[in-house]
């Protein structure tokens, strides 16, 4: 006992004198100011820029598409066809750009340079606007397939396609910018009685033109998210078109699983892609009211605003989580794949019951 006893107490001495000389080599009032100084000031950066990243993460909330239409009535007194979807066009890109913390999606500083949540949110509303400035310079904005199209929606819809990511030039705030300009100059063209160069045609195959592409988009969304559990597939990219052939031979059967780091991306990019699309269908209801009337279509357009604001459910989890389809913890990718789904079949009902005479 006596023995241990003795190396309890040198041990205990040796640490404590260790422990001072660090304390006052490092730590201390030895170390050198700067150094201390300038691990304090990192250290408030650093917090500093976590809380603000924090900040900059909230989505945007909805804005009222009929609150931004109401200023655009003609010289008649009636509203303006065509007014509430090009000011809601307008509107969702001057959300996209002047949101908390602005354009973020070719940030190459912090904290913008960690977040990928609101830039995968930016780009799922972007795709939006590309689609639906490319309907309206070439179906909404033209009476017939040979008409000219119109010279600001010519001038703006090349620019909502700049790579959203670039940080040199061409710079997307801009572009974007430029692009929204555009569309402001054809939405005053349009209230003007007196010049006849601008137009919007409400008419039931011009509808059926954009749904067909939002179709699509929201088909490959809704694979993408539920590939987040990983399933085999069978190959349907021929099935039920005879003669139809393809480049090169696909195998029978395909592995579909979205890369476990890509996933919160998906989620948030459906996210954005869907609070862009009810605001759009919002104005469409609005300019398209005739048109949605005499094919009794108007229950079919709100039904599928109603499944897209279910998306926009506040995500109470800190992070995007990827259960298994029946397993213990949830998995947020396959509900939003759940809604996604029904919204895209009603879409696919509407084109169906426009199609009709």
């Amino acid at each position: 006992m006596k023995l241990f006893d003795w190396l309890k107490g040198k041990w205990s001495r040796s640490y404590n004198d260790i422990s001072e000389t660090i304390s006052e080599d490092y730590v201390g009032e030895r170390a050198p100011k700067g150094l201390r100084y300038s691990l304090i000031a990192s250290l408030f950066l650093l917090v500093v820029l976590l809380l603000l990243g924090w900040h900059w993460s909230d989505e945007p909330d909805q804005f009222d598409v009929r609150q931004i239409t109401g200023a655009n009535i003609g010289q008649s007194g009636q509203p303006v066809i065509g007014a509430a979807t090009t000011s809601t066009l307008i509107e969702a890109i001057d959300v996209v750009l002047h949101k908390r913390g602005g354009y973020l999606a070719n940030d190459i500083s912090p904290p913008g340079l960690w977040l990928d949540n609101l830039p995968s949110w930016e780009f799922g509303v972007l795709v939006q606007v590309r689609d639906l400035s490319k309907a309206l310079r070439e179906s909404f904005s033209r009476s017939q397939s040979q008409s000219t199209e119109d010279r600001d929606l010519a001038l703006a819809e090349p620019r909502f396609n700049v790579d959203h990511r670039s940080w040199a030039v061409p710079w997307p705030e801009s572009e974007y910018a430029d692009g929204r300009n555009y569309l402001n100059s054809y939405l005053q063209r349009l209230g003007d009685e007196q010049v006849y160069d601008a137009q919007f045609y409400a008419r039931a195959d011009n509808l059926r033109y954009w749904l067909g592409t939002v179709e699509t988009r929201l088909g490959s969304l809704s694979q993408r998210l539920s590939a987040s559990v990983g399933q085999r597939r069978i190959n349907t990219d021929l099935a039920g078109a005879a003669g139809a052939v393809q480049s090169t031979l696909a195998p029978q059967e395909l592995e579909i699983k979205t890369p476990w780091l890509e996933i919160d991306n998906v989620f948030y990019e459906a996210r954005g892609t869907s609070w862009a699309l009810l605001h759009f269908l919002q104005a469409v209801e609005i300019d398209f009211a005739d048109v949605l009337a005499k094919k009794n279509a108007v229950a079919s357009v709100r039904q599928i605003i109603r499944e897209l604001e279910m998306t926009q459910q506040p995500v109470h989890a800190p992070m995007i989580v990827n259960g298994e389809g029946f397993g213990v913890l949830a998995n947020h990718s396959l509900v939003m794949a759940s809604y996604i789904s029904r919204a895209n079949a009603a879409i696919i009902d509407l084109r169906e019951l426009l199609s009709q005479g």
